[in-house]
C-alpha cells in the first residue's frame, strides 16, 4: 500500500483543496477532520488550502485554483453525494467513494437494504415517518435518522412507551427514522482503504453507547485494537465489511461498524464512507496499528482522489 512516487510528485504540484465545515449537523467534527487533514498535507510538502464548504463552494472553488479535492466534510451536503457531484461537474478529481456510493451509503435504510440483497448480516428494521410506529419491532430496538451520522439523535429504546419520542427526536433532525432490532455484544469497526482492510478495533465505551459524547470526549471509550478475536469469527468479520464495502461500490477510505452477538455473528450496522479523521477518530488508530503513521495514511487517501470516477 506504499504511495506511487510518480503520482505523488505530480500531486505535489497541484492545488489541493481540503473541504471541511460544511452545513451539516457535523459541521465543528468536520472542522477537527480538515484541520488534521490539512497540517498533515502541508508537512509532507503539498500546496493546499483550507475550503469552507458552504453555498458560494463552487466560486470557492474556481477563486482558490483548486485542481484535488480532499473531502473532509460529513454529514448531510458532504457525505451524501452532494459535495461529490459538484465536484465531478466542475471536472476536479476528489477523494473518497463517488457519488452513488455515498449517496446510499449516508441513507441507512438504502444501504441496509444493498447489504440484504448480498446476504451480508445486518439488524432487521423499520423505516418510519415522526408519528410512525416500527410495526413487526419490538424493544429493545434503535432509533436513528436515516441519514444522519456521529451517532446525532440516535437512541436505543428499551420500553415500548419510549419509543413515539425516540421517534420524533431522530426526525427532528431531518427524513426518515430507522428503527432496527437492537443487536447485544461488541461493538466493532473495519477501516478499509482501496480494497485493503486494517486491524479490527473493538469499541468499549465507559458508560452507555458509543453516541456523539463518547465518540468525541477523550477517555470517554476504550480502544482495543487489534480487537480479541478467534480467527474464525475476524475472517467472517472482515468478510462481511468487505463485502458491505463491495456491494455499495466504495472507493478510497470506508469505515464498517458492525455488531458481534454473542454467538460470534457479525451484523453490518453501516458503512461511513468519509471517516473522521481527528485525534480520537477510529480510522487512523487502525491505519496506526498497520505501520501507517497519521501523514502517511493522508497521503495514501490523497493519492486515490479521482481513480475511477472520471
Amino acid at each position: 500500500m506504499a504511495a506511487v512516487p510518480g503520482r505523488i510528485a505530480n500531486l505535489k504540484k497541484k492545488r489541493v483543496g481540503v473541504l471541511m465545515g460544511g452545513l451539516s449537523e457535523e459541521r465543528a467534527i468536520s472542522l477537527k477532520t480538515g484541520g488534521a487533514v490539512l497540517g498533515a498535507l502541508e508537512d509532507r510538502g503539498y500546496n493546499a488550502v483550507a475550503i469552507d464548504a458552504g453555498r458560494d463552494l463552487p466560486a470557492r472553488l474556481v477563486a482558490e485554483g483548486v485542481e484535488v479535492a480532499f473531502i473532509s466534510l460529513h454529514g448531510r451536503y458532504g457525505e451524501d453525494g452532494c459535495v461529490q457531484g459538484v465536484c465531478e461537474v466542475m471536472g476536479i478529481p476528489y477523494t473518497g467513494s463517488g457519488v452513488a456510493a455515498s449517496a446510499v451509503a449516508m441513507d441507512k435504510a438504502a444501504a441496509k437494504r444493498f447489504f440484504a440483497s448480498e446476504g451480508i448480516s445486518t439488524p432487521a428494521f423499520r423505516l418510519v415517518a415522526k408519528g410512525g410506529r416500527p410495526a413487526g419491532l419490538r424493544p429493545p430496538v434503535v432509533v436513528k435518522p436515516a441519514s444522519q451520522g456521529s451517532a446525532i439523535g440516535v437512541s436505543i429504546v428499551r420500553k415500548a412507551r419510549d419509543i413515539e419520542p425516540a421517534i420524533a427526536e431522530a426526525a427532528s433532525h431531518g427524513g426518515a427514522v430507522v428503527v432496527e432490532e437492537f443487536i447485544a455484544g461488541r461493538e466493532l469497526t473495519v477501516a478499509i482503504l482501496d480494497g485493503a482492510v486494517f486491524p479490527v478495533i473493538e469499541i468499549r465505551p465507559h458508560q452507555g453507547f458509543y453516541d456523539y459524547h463518547a465518540k468525541y470526549t477523550a477517555g470517554a471509550t476504550e480502544f482495543v485494537v487489534p480487537a480479541v478475536l478467534g480467527k474464525a469469527v475476524e475472517k467472517r468479520v472482515v468478510k462481511e465489511s468487505v463485502a458491505a464495502y463491495n456491494v455499495l461500490g466504495c472507493s478510497g477510505a470506508a469505515r464498517v461498524d458492525l455488531m458481534l452477538d454473542e454467538d460470534g455473528v457479525p451484523y453490518v450496522l453501516e458503512v461511513n464512507t468519509v471517516p473522521g479523521l481527528t485525534e480520537l477518530s477510529l480510522f487512523p488508530k487502525a491505519a496506526h496499528a498497520a505501520g501507517i503513521s497519521y501523514p502517511v495514511l493522508i497521503e495514501m487517501m490523497l493519492k486515490g482522489a479521482g481513480q475511477g470516477k472520471f
